[in-house]
């Protein structure tokens, strides 16, 4: 990698609050901008089970904050902290997110709005205090929504899910075309299935083997496979790009459903 390529992915100087940190995925997010040179904001609601991982990017500035997004006040009081103690939010990854399979016709209102509160309505709610703190200060920055393939085709029992996340598309497009204007790139990574400690299981049954059996590539996704991903678009190595989708799923949307 040349000086200039490794300064265009470096996120030295820079501040990047993660949600959902408290999850593997998030986690993996925030491990990956303090690798870059970030000091990470690790927000979620479960703070305790934070505290580790804060404890291993303790060189890089890390700080737990507590944060429901769905909390209009916690939203607010989660920026307030990280400005207090770190400086102005410069990256925000947008990665926390519910799932809660079953078929359409089984599920209650109450259902789909909660994940609706949290998918969609607490992404929205982070980017848009994020931005304005951003247009104040004149200087740029970046959000990235953390979507799914789910957004962009279909899947039996997670209507949900997926409508949330097509909109969640359509929303990063949106505001990227209003944003551009201020120097704030917007963009959504939309993984594919990645294997985690919570679908572990799942993956090594006969359905999970099927599924797998349907990705071009015959594997799950790493946490690691999303490394440059996530640094393409929070650094100034994709600064051309906003509102852009970028598909990491081992080939999985070339697929028959």
């Amino acid at each position: 990698m040349t000086p200039d390529l490794a300064d265009r992915f470096s996120l030295t100087g820079k501040v990047a609050l993660v949600t959902g940190a408290s999850g593997s995925l998030g986690a993996r997010f925030a491990e990956t901008l303090a690798g870059a040179g970030a000091s990470v904001v690790l927000a979620a609601r479960r703070t305790q089970a934070m505290e580790p991982l804060r404890e291993r990017l303790a060189a890089t500035g890390a700080m737990v904050v507590a944060l429901d997004v769905t909390d209009p006040k916690a939203v607010t009081n989660a920026f307030d902290a990280a400005e207090a103690t770190l400086g102005p939010v410069d990256i925000l990854i947008n990665n926390s997110g519910i799932a809660e399979p079953g078929a359409a016709l089984d599920q209650s209102d109450a259902d789909w709005a909660r994940i609706f509160a949290v998918n969609l309505d607490g992404a929205r709610r982070m980017a848009v205090e994020a931005a304005r703190r951003m247009v104040a200060r004149g200087q740029g920055g970046a959000v990235v929504n953390v979507a799914s393939i789910l957004g962009l085709r279909q899947g039996a029992g997670v209507s949900a899910y997926a409508t949330t996340k097509a909109a969640l598309i359509q929303m990063t497009q949106h505001h990227a075309l209003e944003w551009a204007r201020h120097g704030i790139r917007v963009n959504a990574l939309a993984p594919g299935y990645i294997q985690t400690d919570l679908n572990r299981d799942y993956f090594a049954g006969p359905h999970g083997q099927a599924m797998i059996k349907r990705i071009p590539q015959r594997r799950l996704g790493q946490p690691q496979d999303l490394d440059g991903p996530l640094l393409l678009l929070a650094s100034d190595a994709g600064r051309f790009m906003t509102g852009s989708v970028l598909v990491a799923d081992g080939g999985h949307l070339t697929s028959p459903l």
